[in-house]
């Protein structure tokens, strides 16, 4: 099943009256199962193209087909629920909210895609357990490392299981240990529950991993 397919994105921003490129004609897709990453310099566009494929960019140009559903002909109504459904997105800066624990910040997105009560919660812990952090389950996240609030952050993504998961610098904020195991964890429930990955990353140790790398320089695809 292919669960992504991008054809043709650009985006383009206005300095002033000038034109300036950040995503330059990108296609790519990505099969059930399939673990991708995306790699480039600062700069080059591959925060901007992967906020392209989840749905919360919308691009100048191009079009985005999430199981052969094309996005951007939903309504702004119907466009969030369709999000929650279907994408798990990782942020670099990890937008928890400060004011709910690390497990409440888990319960909140199951919330959203429908599960309530015990069966959130439960879900939440062992979502917390797989990215090792039941024992910080209780704190806010001023309280919480930089690794920390990030494998929160992506036990939040995993929550609902969404098809396809988006994680973009995923062990930026990770010591050796625990970035390996992260991204092991990524991508072996992306074979399991045949979801689709596409990891933006500086990080080498993702190269073993993955079954498609493509590099992105000044908001192109390049060989």
């Amino acid at each position: 099943m292919r669960v992504l397919e991008a054809r043709g994105l650009t985006k383009t921003y206005q300095e002033g009256s000038v034109p300036v490129p950040a995503v330059i004609d990108v296609s790519l897709s990505a099969e059930a199962g399939e673990a991708i990453a995306i790699m480039g310099p600062s700069g080059s566009g591959k925060t901007t193209l992967l906020s392209m494929l989840g749905c919360i960019l919308r691009p100048s140009a191009g079009t985005v087909a999430i199981a052969e559903r094309p996005v951007w002909t939903l309504t702004e109504r119907d466009l969030p629920y369709f999000r929650r459904r279907w994408v798990g997105f990782i942020f670099q800066s990890f937008n928890l909210f400060a004011a709910l624990t690390a497990q409440e910040n888990v319960e909140v997105v199951l919330n959203l895609k429908g599960v309530q009560g015990d069966s959130a919660r439960e879900s939440a812990r062992q979502l917390l357990d797989a990215v090792g952090l039941t024992h910080r389950a209780a704190f806010l996240p001023r309280d919480l490392s930089g690794g920390e609030k990030q494998r929160v952050s992506i036990a939040r993504a995993l929550a609902g299981d969404p098809p396809l998961m988006l994680a973009d610098e995923p062990t930026a904020n990770l010591d050796s240990k625990n970035g390996q195991h992260v991204i092991e964890l990524l991508v072996s429930s992306t074979r399991s529950k045949q979801r689709a990955l596409i990891i933006v990353t500086h990080d080498q140790r993702v190269i073993p991993y993955v079954d498609q790398i493509f590099n992105i320089n000044d908001g192109r695809m390049v060989i």
